[in-house]
This record gives structure tokens, C-alpha cells and sequence, in this order.
């Protein structure tokens, strides 16, 4: 008798543990589909976070430019000028985060 019951408990104890390393596998797997999302929403996070600056950077400059050219400045000419120093500046930075 003892020996059959030891046998039930080795084979309950067998069935647990495997069920223990599916659950273990299918939860590593969801963690690493979870840290990739998490990846990818920091990388994209990070995107949009400078598109915000760049768009900041850009309404400074077209506000300074209003301001000039209600002061009597051609703006067209003197946007077109910020606009090269802008591109030049991205480029410089394009060059520095590579």
C-alpha cells in the first residue's frame, strides 16, 4: 500500500511540474514580447519627443521672425536665412547622434 501511494504522489508531483514549466515557459515568452513593445515604445517615445522639440524650435523662430519683420524687415528673405541655419544645425546634429 505504502509504496502505491508513494507512486500517486510521485506521479501527482511529476504532473504538477510540468504544468509548473508551462505556465514558467509562457510566461518568459510574454515577458520577452513585453520588453520588446516596451523597446519599441521608448524608441518611438523618443521620436516624437524630438519631433515636439523640433517643432518648438521652429514656432520660436517663426515668432522671432514676425517680430522682426513687423519691424520693418523683408521676413521671406530672413525666414529662408533661418531656415538654412536650421537645416545646417540638424545636419550637425544628425552627424553628432550617429
Amino acid at each position: 500500500m505504502e509504496k502505491d501511494q508513494l507512486i500517486k504522489e510521485l506521479t501527482l508531483l511529476e504532473r504538477k511540474i510540468k504544468l509548473f514549466m508551462n505556465d514558467h515557459h509562457s510566461v518568459q515568452e510574454e515577458l520577452r514580447i513585453l520588453k520588446a513593445e516596451n523597446t519599441n515604445l521608448k524608441s518611438t517615445l523618443s521620436r516624437k519627443e524630438q519631433q515636439i522639440n523640433d517643432f518648438q524650435n521652429q514656432n520660436k523662430i517663426s515668432t522671432i521672425v514676425d517680430n522682426i519683420a513687423r519691424e520693418g524687415e523683408d521676413a521671406v528673405e530672413l525666414k529662408q536665412y533661418i531656415n538654412e541655419y536650421i537645416k545646417e544645425i540638424d545636419k550637425c546634429i544628425a552627424q553628432l547622434s550617429a
